[in-house]
């Protein structure tokens, strides 16, 4: 049999790839962290506009361990990590598969400032130990990872690139077309960049920051323009938390998606949570970033259309 030369020529990048996932791990087990293992099938997922779960006889492919982690987090857990797959429908293309591998972690008594101190760390050690330094080149740029990375806050970066303000770009329903067509290409061109403070609208399952009830306690992390992390002061109240994914609900079903089940367990269980940070980063993304790929097709073994 003639050998698959396509999945050949991606040996040297899954080795990089392996190397990578090894070094994540020795990084969570060193600091203290449990590694957990979730299931995959779940009944309900937190509800998401803008992601569109596949269903799995009657219940869901997880789009995201969140649900199951929190609820660890809830029984007492206060730090715990997983690597696993998740799937979004109809997700395709240069940094997209619809089946695709997640890097979580929960810190309890920590905010999102802690978590963005703990990810630089996480990123830099990964890339020195699997052997990147601190200097990478991805898409003709050089990114430097030394300390300190830049942040900016959402507000920030709507008067610096936006060409309006974040309050008008709401208004006028143009943020997330602000924030992906003049926002996000810039953003960690020269150095990583934590964009900070979304709007509270924009909040999903974080808490609105003390002192300023306007955003929420929220970051995303980008290097070359590419958004690798999302993270939060996690909400830990229930009523608000199911307030949110009852309009969550109602505005997918106003665009035409199929009604989903709000997580009742997961809302029961809520209130036990203690304050933690959470976040969630493309381990697919992290690999291509690091090894100068110029598509995710690049770095995983299977492209759907190889299946």
């Amino acid at each position: 049999m003639a050998e698959n030369w396509n999945l050949a020529r991606k040996r040297e990048a899954l080795r990089g790839r392996a190397r990578i996932i090894q070094e994540i791990r020795s990084f969570f087990i060193d600091g203290g962290y449990l590694e957990v293992e979730t299931p995959l099938r779940i009944p309900a997922p937190a509800p998401e506009s803008h992601i569109d779960p596949v269903g799995a006889d009657g219940w869901f492919l997880h789009t995201s361990p969140e649900i199951c982690m929190k609820r660890l987090m809830a029984a007492g857990y206060d730090r715990i990590f997983q690597l696993c797959h998740c799937w979004r429908a109809g997700e395709r293309g240069r940094l997209h598969v619809p089946e695709f591998t997640m890097l979580e972690w929960y810190r309890a008594n920590a905010d999102y400032s802690a978590i963005m101190i703990e990810c630089e760390e996480l990123v830099r050690a990964v890339a020195e130990k699997s052997g990147f330094g601190d200097k990478l080149a991805f898409r003709g740029r050089d990114i430097d990872l030394a300390s300190p990375w830049e942040r900016i806050t959402v507000r920030d970066a709507f008067d610096e690139f936006g060409g309006m303000t974040m309050e008008k770009a709401l208004e006028e329903d143009l943020f997330d077309e602000v924030m992906v067509e003049r926002i996000e290409p810039g953003l960690g061109t020269d150095r990583p960049t934590f964009i900070y403070d979304y709007p509270a609208s924009r909040g999903a399952l974080a808490r609105l920051k003390e002192g300023d009830p306007l955003v929420a306690e929220r970051f995303e992390l980008y290097i070359g323009g590419v958004e690798l992390a999302n993270a939060f002061s996690e909400l830990t109240d229930p009523a608000e938390q199911r307030a949110r994914f009852e309009r969550e609900s109602a505005y997918r079903e106003s665009l035409g998606h199929p009604p989903i089940p709000l997580p009742g367990k997961f809302l029961e269980e809520l209130s036990a949570m203690p304050p933690s940070a959470g976040i969630a980063l493309g381990v697919d993304r992290l690999v291509m970033i690091l090894l100068d790929a110029a598509t995710i097709d690049q770095v995983v073994a299977f492209t759907p259309e190889e299946l």
